[in-house]
């Protein structure tokens, strides 16, 4: 298992952004959180195989209708072991 962290940034929020995430991360299998940030970014975390994982990244990449993704930041955690895909608060 491995944990990628991704802040998305562009047009990603009020348009469905975190759960789109939900959606596809619950399809994919993959566990983790999404959370809209004041700077107007998308957080999330992705945790899941090696091949989970990187198809979840591609969804973010492009995001659900309506988004404008304009770059996706990734950095590698340690795996926290989460039981499902959660929208979190604002941070």
């Amino acid at each position: 298992m491995i944990r990628r962290r991704a802040i998305v940034t562009g047009g990603v929020q009020g348009v469905g952004f975190r759960w789109g995430a939900r959606e596809t991360a619950q399809r994919l299998g993959v566990t983790g959180w999404a959370r809209n940030r004041l700077d107007g970014s998308v957080e999330a975390e992705i945790e899941g195989t090696a091949e989970q994982v990187d198809r979840m990244l591609t969804w973010l990449r492009t995001g659900p209708p309506g988004s404008a993704v304009d770059a996706v930041a990734v950095s590698d955690l340690a795996p926290a072991g989460d039981s499902a895909f959660r929208i979190r608060e604002t941070a």
